[in-house]
C-alpha cells in the first residue's frame, strides 16, 4: 500500500544539499537509485533530475519507519524527511552531495516499482532498441537528463536574445496547405471536407514571409516541423527549428549578424566560451573545390587537389577517360597515415567511396622505407608519379587517394565524404575545439536531369544576388543565391536567405522552375497575391534546434536530444505509432485502406 503526501512538501532537490546545510531539517523526493541494508543501518540513494543524495535510517528513528524503509527497492518513489549531517571521513567524492547525508526519521513510499527491464545507470549496457521501448526509464539516466536540461537552457537563452533584439514570438499554423518544391508532406485528412487534406508544416516559410507583409517586422518562433523522408543519424520526421525573419533587410550580412550573435550568446551562456572573432565567410565554390562539401569541417586538412592536368595524357585510361569526358581527377593526401593503415583499411576506404557513388578509388601508400604500394602507379611514368607527389605535397609515410569521373561534382562530393571518414576513423582533429563558418554564394538553381527542369537549391523564395539577376534570362545556372548557411564542425547548424519581395520576380522564378500559371495559382496563389499589396524587403534564417543541442552537448545521435524520438523507419517503439485506426474513424474521413 503506497502513501499519500498528506501535506508533505519538498524543501530541496536531491542534488542541492551541501555541507553548509548541515543541521537543517529537509524533505527530498525522488526515485531510489540504490539501497543497502546493513541490518541496523539502512541507506537509500534518492535521485531526481538534479542529482543523488544519500538518505540514512538507523535505530534513532521509529521502529515502524525503519521497517517501512527496509521494504524499499530500486526505482521506488519515496519522500524522505530528516536532518542533514556530515559524513565525516566517509566523503563520496564522486557525488556533489557526497560530503553529507540525510539522517531520516520519516519516509513515505509514494509508488512501488517492478524490476526494470534494464539497469538505470549512466553507462547503460542495454540496447538502444530496448531503451527506446522504455524511453521513460531511459530518461531517468543522468546523461540524457543533462542533455534535456541543456536543451531547456538553450531555448530560454534563444527567447531572451530574440526579445532583446526586438523580435516577436508568433505561432504559425500546424494545419496548412500542401505545396511542392520540398520533401514529402505529412498529410492530415479533413473530416469536414471529404477528399481534402491539410499538410503538416515542413517549415513556417510562407507564413513567416506573410508576417513580414503583415508588418510584424521581426518574427521568431521555436517551431515544430515535419518531413516524411528517409531518416539518417541526424534526422527525425518531426523536429524543431529556431525560426526568424526580419523586414527591411536586403544585405545578407544584416541577418547573419543577428544569427551569429545568437550563436555567440549560446556558447557563452551554455559552454562559457567567448567567441570574439567574426565567423569566416567561405563561398560555396571554394568550399566545394577545397573540401568537397558545402558544409566543410576545417578543423583538419585533407584538402582536395585537382590533378586533372597531370592525369590527362598519363597513360592510365581511367584517369584519361574522366578528363576527356569533361570530368576531373582529384586527390587527397592522408598525411602520416601509412603506418596506421593496412591494405584491409585501404580496401574499406574504397568500399566507402563506392557507397558514395564512386566507380572506384585509386591509392598509393608511400611507406617510410621508400617503397610504394599503389593500385595504379604501374601505369604511370616516373615523371607523372613525381608530378602527382609534388602537387599533393606527398612524402614518405603518406597515403594518397584519387577519384576520377566524368562528373566533376561527384568527384568532389566523394572525396569530401572520404576526408570526413578518414578524420573520424583516425582521430585527425581535436574534438574539444569548435569550427564556425558561413558558406555563402550558393547557386540559386540546379538542373535536374531526371525531371528535365531547374530546381531551387534552397527553396523557390530565395532571391538572387542583385548583380546576377540579368543572368536569369541568359544563363540561370550561373546565378548566385543571396543565401547563407552557418556551419559548425562540419554540420549545417542553420541556413537562410534574403527573400524575393517582388511578385514579378517571384513569378519569374516559378516559371524557371517549370511551374505553369495554373500550378502557381493552385499552390501559391494566396502567397503571390499578398505581394500585390506591398512587401518590405525581408530575409531570415532557421537553426536546427535539435542539431544545435547535439553540437553543444557533444552527442552524435539526434535521438539523445529529443525526449521521445522515432527510430529509422519513423516509428515509435514505446507507443507503437504509427498504428491502424478504427474503421469508424476512417468512415468519418471517407477513407478506405487498400490492402497490399
Amino acid at each position: 500500500m503506497t502513501d499519500f503526501l498528506n501535506g508533505a512538501k519538498r524543501s530541496m532537490m536531491c542534488g542541492e544539499p551541501r555541507g553548509t546545510d548541515t543541521g537543517k531539517r529537509i524533505t527530498v523526493m525522488g526515485f531510489v537509485a540504490k539501497y543497502r541494508n546493513l541490518g541496523n543501518l539502512l541507506f537509500l540513494d534518492v535521485r531526481d533530475r538534479t542529482g543523488v543524495v544519500q538518505v540514512a535510517f538507523d535505530d534513532s528513528c521509529a521502529e515502524d519507519v525503519f521497517a517501512k524503509a527496509a521494504t524499499v527497492r530500486g526505482e521506488y518513489v519515496v519522500c524522505c524527511t530528516g536532518v542533514v549531517r556530515s559524513r565525516g571521513s566517509n566523503v563520496n567524492a564522486a557525488m556533489p552531495t557526497g560530503e553529507i547525508e540525510i539522517l531520516a526519521d520519516d519516509i513515505k513510499i509514494l509508488s512501488e516499482a517492478e524490476t526494470t527491464p534494464f539497469v538505470i545507470a549512466d553507462d547503460v549496457k542495454a540496447s538502444e532498441t530496448l531503451r527506446l521501448r522504455y524511453r521513460y526509464l531511459d530518461l531517468r539516466r543522468k546523461p540524457l537528463q543533462d542533455i534535456l536540461v541543456m536543451r531547456d537552457k538553450i531555448t530560454r537563452t534563444v527567447r531572451n536574445y530574440m526579445v532583446d533584439n526586438g523580435f516577436l514570438e508568433i505561432e504559425t499554423p500546424f494545419l496548412g496547405k500542401s505545396t511542392p518544391e520540398g520533401a514529402r508532406d505529412y498529410l492530415v485528412p479533413s473530416r469536414i471536407h471529404h477528399g481534402e487534406f491539410y499538410a503538416l508544416p515542413q517549415s513556417p516559410q510562407l507564413y513567416k514571409q506573410l508576417l513580414m507583409i503583415a508588418g510584424m517586422d521581426r518574427y521568431y518562433q521555436i517551431a515544430r516541423c515535419f518531413r516524411d523522408e528517409d531518416l539518417r543519424a541526424n534526422r527525425q520526421p518531426e523536429f524543431s527549428q529556431i525560426d526568424m525573419e526580419m523586414s527591411y533587410v536586403e544585405d545578407s550580412e544584416d541577418v547573419m549578424e543577428v544569427a551569429e550573435g545568437l550563436v555567440k550568446k549560446l556558447f557563452r551562456d551554455c559552454l562559457n566560451m567567448d567567441l570574439k572573432e567574426k565567423f569566416r565567410r567561405i563561398p560555396y565554390a571554394e568550399a566545394m573545390e577545397r573540401w568537397g562539401s558545402d558544409k566543410p569541417d576545417t578543423r583538419y586538412g585533407l584538402e582536395l587537389c585537382d590533378v586533372s592536368d597531370i592525369a590527362a595524357g598519363s597513360g592510365f585510361s581511367v584517369f584519361e577517360g574522366a578528363v576527356a569526358g569533361g570530368g576531373s581527377v582529384r586527390g587527397i593526401n592522408a598525411q602520416g597515415l601509412c603506418s596506421s593503415m593496412t591494405r584491409k583499411d585501404v580496401d574499406a576506404c574504397a568500399d566507402f567511396a563506392k557507397s558514395c557513388g564512386a566507380k572506384g578509388l585509386a591509392y598509393a601508400m608511400l611507406k617510410e622505407d621508400g617503397s610504394v604500394t599503389s593500385s595504379f602507379f604501374k601505369f604511370l611514368s616516373e615523371e607523372k608519379i613525381a608530378a602527382l607527389k609534388e602537387k599533393l605535397g606527398a612524402k614518405a609515410g603518406d597515403v594518397l587517394f584519387f577519384v576520377a569521373d566524368a562528373d566533376d561534382m561527384l568527384v568532389k562530393t566523394v572525396l569530401g565524404s572520404l576526408r570526413v571518414y578518414l578524420a573520424d576513423k583516425y582521430s585527425l582533429y581535436d574534438k574539444s575545439k569548435f569550427d564556425f563558418l558561413w558558406v555563402v554564394d550558393f547557386p540559386l538553381l540546379e538542373y535536374d536531369k531526371e525531371e528535365g527542369r531547374y530546381v531551387a537549391v534552397h527553396h523557390p523564395f530565395t532571391s538572387a544576388k542583385v548583380e546576377d539577376i540579368p543572368l536569369l534570362d541568359s544563363d540561370p545556372l550561373k546565378v548566385r543565391a543571396n543565401a547563407y548557411d552557418m556551419v559548425i564542425n562540419g554540420q549545417e547548424a542553420g541556413g537562410g536567405s534574403i527573400r524575393i519581395h517582388d511578385c514579378k520576380m517571384q513569378s519569374k522564378i516559378f516559371s524557371l522552375l517549370g511551374l505553369t500559371d495554373e500550378q502557381i495559382s493552385e499552390k501559391f496563389g494566396f502567397f503571390v497575391d499578398a505581394f500585390k499589396y506591398g512587401a518590405p524587403p525581408h530575409g531570415g534564417l532557421a537553426f536546427g534546434l535539435d542539431r544545435l543541442v547535439m553540437i553543444i552537448t557533444g552527442t552524435d545521435n539526434i535521438k539523445d536530444v529529443i525526449a521521445f524520438p522515432k527510430v529509422q523507419n519513423a516509428s515509435c517503439l514505446m507507443t507503437g505509432a504509427p498504428s491502424e485506426v478504427d474503421g469508424k474513424q476512417l468512415a468519418e474521413l471517407a477513407l478506405e485502406i487498400e490492402k497490399k
